[in-house]
């Protein structure tokens, strides 16, 4: 009978278990013998000093905080939702750190593609200044301010961004599925450091792209030096090349003029003579020979220019491709020409290319007046184009399934609004969780005038209005807000003696502990802590169930949980709570009149197949 501690997934602790399963021996009394570990290694380990890494100052400091337990709670806000009790989208409130910690016991591994557009770093935009002692703190005094800056003059102007994103891309890569994928927006300031970065976290072999979005249509003429007409987009993979999918192209059919009488296909003809780059017969010897045309003639592959070229393929793809009828002989002035047939294919696909241009997936200015149009005004600078973020989840996703897409620096949530449309042009079924600071609006900004007190405010009314726009598909979205933990900690403050009631001040202590839900929070905000520590989605259904006139909730379509919170338990609510067959039943510890019913609680459940956890 575990009781919860209100902390998030043990990073470490997961990380020392995989340890444990590739190497026990490397174990002994629950502690890591390092030693041991190495000489396991042998020859692979680099122990020259000089070596190739990556380093700046606080890096270390960064890991640990990654790595670092949160003491934070999601709490749920269905009157700022749509749709709450059937979405399955999310949209979290918050500091992203603490939130991706938060999401790591409910969504390890299970994430098929993230996008982010974090700040560029320009000496303008907010960088987080992350607090390694308590993170929950200075995010309540952040969301208190208007965004600060990061100006070159601080001396630590790299070293501050990359702070901020190492530790946050640590945590995102846990997310990952192994066939995850992961897009990031960036520009010339800071793309190589993102390149080293993401290099480290996800590794150099799953770098997949570095491409190029024509994000204007025209030069700017007031600016010296280079106009600059692009942004980044860094691709990763997180195990995978094949995570990335084939995009589909339309053939021109007007070339395919011919038509096979075998089976009625259109194709087109092309030389089997290679052409191009490495085409002569010095380059590629072993593809210069004699080919039979239909009446004997020796073909050999020369050029128009009467070089010696060479072969497309070798004899014995000639060979195979002649007996699945591909090869076409055509008698011509100039002798037998020797061709492929090329079929016409209506789903056609081909490998998705590095430079997207405007007219394509759109620029700047296109989005800026989209997203104007939408919320009556300019309440957003930079958004990018609704096209652009559709075309990176078609690369990364499928519609037949409930793929999750994340973003975690969501601004005027873009992504929620491109998942949604394209979910409703192909049919699919994914599912976005956005998370966004609630930085402050300038009070002189335009969307300060229009109402909006932060970001977060007009992300939602974005989705909102995009939502009722598109009118197919899942377009709500479940609100959470990150806070304090809703369990009390223990105050493990020093005492001093010298300042006044040492026994007192301890029976304080404890007297607060006896009730471990703080009073200002609701069941519902316990019951989704509980599935956040617990594992469990938060887009799972809950339903508020009787236990003998006692409240109760059920979590999952088929009672995956069960959580009780209501006062004075006795053993025949027991036994009704175990007939909902969950895998899982949570009570509180101040439900129990004392340990001995506490105990018979216990008891009951496990012999009725289910694991009983205290809050």
């Amino acid at each position: 009978m575990d009781t919860m501690d209100g902390l998030s997934m043990d990073l470490e602790r997961a990380n020392l278990d995989k340890l444990r399963g590739v190497f026990p021996e490397c174990f002994a009394e629950g502690k890591l013998d390092i030693d041991k570990l190495l000489g396991l290694c042998g020859e692979y380990i680099d122990n020259d000093f000089e070596k190739y890494r990556f380093e700046w100052k606080g890096k270390a400091e960064c890991l640990r905080l990654a790595q670092k337990r949160s003491a934070g709670t999601l709490r749920p806000c269905p009157g700022e939702s749509v749709d709450w009790e059937h979405t399955r989208n999310l949209y979290i409130e918050g500091d992203n750190l603490e939130v991706l910690k938060l999401l790591q016991t409910a969504y390890y591994r299970k994430v098929k593609m993230i996008y982010i557009d974090p700040p560029y770093n320009t000496g303008n935009d907010f960088v987080y200044a992350d607090d390694f002692a308590d993170p929950l703190a200075r995010y309540k005094e952040v969301t208190a301010q208007t965004t600060k800056s990061n100006p070159e003059t601080m001396g630590r102007f790299h070293t501050n961004w990359l702070n901020m994103m190492y530790p946050r891309l640590r945590l995102a890569a846990n997310l990952l599925r192994d066939d995850g994928v992961i897009f990031i927006s960036i520009d010339d300031g800071e793309v190589t450091n993102l390149r080293r970065l993401c290099d480290e976290v996800f590794g150099e072999e799953n770098f997949m792209a570095q491409i190029i979005w024509q994000k204007v249509y025209s030069p700017r003429m007031d600016v010296q030096g280079f106009s600059t007409s692009h942004d980044y987009i860094l691709c990763y993979v997180k195990s995978s090349v094949e995570s990335i999918r084939q995009e589909a192209f339309s053939q021109n059919s007007a070339q395919f003029n011919f038509v096979d009488s075998s089976n009625g296909k259109k194709y087109r003809r092309r030389s089997i003579r290679k052409e191009g780059s490495h085409s002569t017969r010095s380059e590629r010897p072993n593809l210069w020979f004699a080919l039979s045309a239909p009446d004997g003639t020796q073909v050999y592959p020369y050029k128009p220019d009467g070089t010696e070229g060479c072969w497309r393929w070798s004899m014995d793809t000639y060979i195979e491709n002649e007996k699945q009828g591909i090869v076409e002989w055509v008698k011509t002035e100039n002798g037998w020409q020797a061709y492929a047939k090329q079929y016409l294919d209506t789903e056609a696909v081909k490998p998705p290319e590095t430079l997207w241009l405007h007219q394509e997936v759109g620029h700047n200015h296109s989005a800026a007046e989209s997203i104007k149009k939408l919320l009556d005004g300019k309440v957003f600078d930079s958004p990018k184009p609704v096209e652009l973020i559709m075309k990176i989840i078609k690369l990364a996703t499928y519609s037949d399934t409930n793929d999750i897409i994340l973003d975690f620096f969501s601004g005027s949530a873009t992504t929620a609004h491109a998942v949604m449309q394209l979910n409703a042009e192909d049919g699919g079924n994914r599912r976005f969780i956005l998370v966004q600071l609630p930085e402050v609006c300038d009070e002189k900004s335009e969307a300060a005038k229009a109402g909006y007190a932060n970001i977060c405010e007009i992300g939602k009314e974005r989705i909102r209005r995009a939502g009722a726009s598109i009118g197919a598909g899942d377009t709500g979205f479940r609100v959470f807000k990150l806070d304090s933990s809703n369990l009390k900690t223990w105050d493990a403050a020093p005492i001093d003696p010298q300042a006044g009631d040492v026994i007192g001040e301890l029976a304080n202590r404890m007297n607060a502990m006896i009730h471990r839900v703080k009073p200002d929070r609701s069941d519902l905000d316990m019951v989704f802590e509980v599935m956040l520590k617990l594992g469990v989605p938060l887009d799972f259904p809950v339903t508020e169930v009787s236990v003998n006139g006692k409240t109760a909730y059920s979590v999952g379509e088929d009672c995956l949980l069960l959580v009780c919170l209501a006062p004075d338990i006795q053993p025949g609510d027991v036994e009704q709570m175990a007939e909902y067959a969950p895998a899982k039943a949570v009570i509180s510890r101040d439900s129990f009149a004392d340990d001995t019913a506490m105990a018979n609680a216990w008891y009951i459940l496990r012999d009725r197949g289910v694991d009983l956890k205290l809050v």
